[in-house]
């Protein structure tokens, strides 16, 4: 497997402001939505990906590639990573950010979803939601001319599955032909990544509880990409089987926000599916452990696995704020702004 001085060599082989991925992306994604993974081709996750790298490895050249641009972010649920990561990345690239509280008056309460994006896309330059309904989210970019962006609903999760792909390039070089394995809840987390895994083509595994497998659509729609890239989604009941080789093995919690009353209920139905270190003993000796976070320690991982020397979950952490400041610049246009971008369109 590939190390990240791998990754990092071989991105340097090809300059950000030369990569036909990511000037295909700046000129096609510029003004536009993200609210699903779906939305982005599998050349435009890999140019997030590779922007976000570079953006990681060279913050100073993005510094004021969001000058004076402004970003809301309109909050339904709680939030220490999203809020933290959009915030801080958005205000290192120049721009400023507005947070509105919305868990007490959730949106389309006091006055139409609509009639909000009217009105916000006045003052600011990008939405980023964070709600229950995945209805919220595209009503408002129906509605809003300036790009929304899903910061989080109960359907999918796309800023964390794009972060989390880029921790495993990090430690891998490449998602391609990576056996990534979700354990748990078939959620909005396990949504995204089912989409994303697809997308750069990897093998992704899903074992979950009867009952609690991921939406029809979503595998539907990801099978779909998967057969494009040359690799494969498979749904299993089994978390032994499933951790069988795995190059990464993902969980989340069993009671996502919104469902907290069946706690009870699920506590039984998912403990079988724990992380442990049983579990990992199955996985490639490589292997990595990922999480989400928020994690419920020693409920769907023990404690071991997630201070353990496999668990990468606060490098996931941390690329939420590179991955999101690589989608913010593209659908902003901020690559513009860049000395390196620019040098290169007047060279050319």
């Amino acid at each position: 497997m590939a190390s990240r001085a791998t990754i990092e060599r071989r991105d340097h082989a090809v300059p950000v402001q030369k990569d036909p991925d990511i000037l295909a992306a700046a000129a096609r994604l510029a003004g536009e939505d993200m609210c699903s993974i779906a939305d982005l081709s599998s050349a435009e996750v890999r140019a997030i990906l590779k922007l976000g790298h570079d953006v990681k490895r060279n913050p100073r050249e993005y510094r004021h590639a969001l000058d004076a641009k402004q970003m809301v972010l309109m909050f339904e649920k709680a939030s220490l990573r999203t809020r933290l990561s959009f915030e801080t990345g958005f205000s290192t690239m120049g721009g400023n950010a507005i947070f509105v509280d919305q868990t007490n008056s959730p949106l389309g309460e006091r006055e139409s979803v609509a009639d909000v994006a009217r009105n916000v896309e006045r003052w600011v330059d990008v939405i980023v939601l964070r709600t229950y309904a995945h209805d919220t989210i595209t009503e408002m970019a129906a509605n809003s001319r300036v790009p929304v962006v899903n910061a989080l609903s109960d359907f999918e999760h796309p800023c964390q599955a794009l972060a989390d792909f880029m921790t495993l390039e990090e430690h891998f070089g490449s998602a391609a032909g990576l056996n990534f394995t979700y354990v748990g809840d078939g959620n909005n987390v396990c949504h995204s990544l089912m989409l994303t895994g697809a997308q750069l083509g990897s093998n992704v595994t899903v074992a979950t509880p009867r009952g609690y497998s991921p939406d029809i659509e979503i595998v539907t729609k990801a099978r779909e990409i998967a057969e494009a890239n040359g690799c494969e989604i498979h749904l299993l009941q089994d978390p032994q089987l499933a951790a069988e080789g795995a190059d990464a093995i993902y969980t989340d919690v069993c009671v996502s926000m919104g469902f907290e009353h069946e706690s009870t209920k699920r506590a039984p139905i998912f403990r079988p599916f724990q992380v442990n270190e049983a579990l990992m003993q199955k996985a490639a000796p490589h292997a990595v452990f990922m999480h989400c976070l928020p994690a419920r320690r020693n409920a769907e991982v023990s404690d071991v696995v997630f201070d353990g020397p496999q668990s990468i979950v606060f490098d996931q952490a941390e690329n939420r704020m590179h991955a999101q400041k690589a989608l913010l610049l593209l659908l902003l246009g901020g690559l513009a702004n860049t000395a390196s971008f620019r040098s290169e369109q007047e060279l050319g």
